[in-house]
């Protein structure tokens, strides 16, 4: 498995979300507290940026209608979504967040 080099955690406001680009790959990486998330940073209702959205506890809400994403495990929580959206392995090196795209899925164990 390949881990890129994100970001710095300081770059992601605690229980809050910035989008960046991964080899091309929009990501949506969530902060609480100590640990850091990556979700596929498009909608899967809407077609738009999930990082424009805001996080309310272990969610991921989108701005344009509402749908709300599980940030461990890309599955919607709330309506209009039905399709989960990606989520990618995520791994802090000191102040570093490494971030894997190699098979991407839908995590089902809590695993970041």
């Amino acid at each position: 498995m390949t881990f890129i080099k994100a970001c710095s955690i300081s770059d992601i406001p605690d229980g809050g979300v910035v989008g960046i680009e991964v080899e091309g790959t929009p990501v949506a990486l969530v902060r609480k507290d100590s640990e850091v998330f990556a979700l596929y940073d498009v909608c899967s209702h809407a077609e738009v940026r999930l990082s424009e959205g805001d996080v309310y506890d272990d969610t991921l809400e989108c701005w344009l209608h509402g749908s709300c994403f599980d940030v461990r495990s890309g599955k919607p929580t709330g309506p209009p979504a039905v399709r989960p959206v990606p989520v990618y392995r995520v791994k802090l090196e000191g102040d570093d967040v490494l971030v894997s795209l190699d098979g991407a899925d839908h995590v089902e164990n809590g695993e970041s």
